[in-house]
């Protein structure tokens, strides 16, 4: 008779394995197993949860509400703010502007930024050096960046202005007029971002197996052809990530188009709100008109804008992604 045997209930059979009853520490075990994965990620659904997604339902509800700063009994509008927004003008030449930093922003951005990860990937002298110099845009101050930008592009006593007389050519109002002043802002966007998207693309590059483009080479293909027909296909990942990256950051531009104006009282978008972004607006309408109710309206539109169109580039990635990057032709 085994011990099992001596041990197992009554009603069993004789000699029938019972299993041994589990301990304390072994139950616990148990329990540390399943429980640990969501203690270890909990944190950051407690952060989210406080600091992203409260903030977020409670915008939602302001929103339906006539919420002037100090108000002890705000009235409820239901979609009134909403209806009002989608006739305000105002709302309408924002989110023009927006969109047209944006552009000129990011595809230039795009395209220099694919140059110059192809230069740094080159054997050049003191490459590091070059990698780091192209970061330090990134790594400066954003305050600074808009005022040295403000003062180059100034009307009068500006820097461009200044070499442009040089050659005989007309200043340029960079403030007053409206595409010059998006053009102006977008290079400082281009300048602040363009480094840190190259080495991005750079890294990506690196990782292109060398036997692809020795393949190629073997098959007479030149520098240019080998670039468009291996690389930039294999790219594509990378370059869908950095277009959905800059299009949530430029869509949500704030800094640079609030401190291009140097004149003060004069930094919500000019004069005649020639180069005022959405987020300028918003922040126009919480903090100087004090109509808080309104301008998370604005700030749940916004948010709606760049759901959609994260969803379009989601969807647009995945159709990409699914099809072949390299075609090889069989002999």
């Amino acid at each position: 008779m085994t011990v099992l045997d001596k041990v197992a209930p009554e009603g069993s059979k004789a000699g029938e394995r019972v299993s041994p009853r589990p301990t304390f520490r072994h139950r616990l075990s148990r329990w540390d197993v399943k429980v640990s994965p969501y203690l270890y990620i909990a944190p950051f659904f407690v952060l989210f949860g406080i600091v992203g997604l409260f903030p977020l339902l409670y915008t939602a509800y302001v929103s339906m509400f006539k919420w002037e700063a100090g108000a002890d009994h705000p009235d409820f509008l239901g979609i009134g703010n909403y209806t009002e927004l989608f006739a305000d003008t105002q709302f309408w030449n924002a989110l023009v502007n927006t969109i047209s930093i944006f552009l000129l922003s990011s595809i230039p951005q795009l395209v220099i930024a694919i140059l110059l990860a192809a230069l740094l990937g080159a054997r050049l002298r003191g490459a590091t050096g070059w990698r780091v110099g192209i970061l330090l845009p990134y790594a400066a101050s954003l305050v600074a960046i808009g005022i040295i930008f403000a003062n180059l592009f100034g009307p009068k006593y500006g820097l461009i202005n200044g070499v442009l007389q040089t050659f005989g050519l007309d200043p340029i109002q960079w403030q007053a007029n409206r595409f010059a002043s998006h053009v102006a802002i977008a290079i400082m966007v281009n300048w602040r971002w363009t480094g840190y998207n190259a080495l991005i693309v750079l890294a990506a590059m690196q990782a292109i197996p060398k036997e692809l483009h020795e393949a190629a080479l073997i098959d007479g293909a030149g520098t240019w052809r080998r670039f468009w027909n291996v690389t930039l296909p294999l790219l594509r990942p990378t370059l869908i990530f950095i277009t959905i990256t800059s299009t949530i950051g430029g869509l949500q531009i704030f800094t640079e188009p609030k401190l291009f104006d140097a004149m003060p009282g004069s930094n919500n978008g000019g004069s005649t709100n020639q180069f005022q972004t959405v987020t300028l607006y918003l922040y126009q309408t919480a903090f100087q008109n004090a109509d808080l109710g309104y301008a998370s309206a604005i700030a749940w539109v916004l948010f709606l804008i760049i759901v959609l169109i994260a969803l379009a580039n989601y969807f647009l990635t995945s159709r990409i992604a699914s099809t072949p990057a390299v075609k090889v032709k069989k002999k």
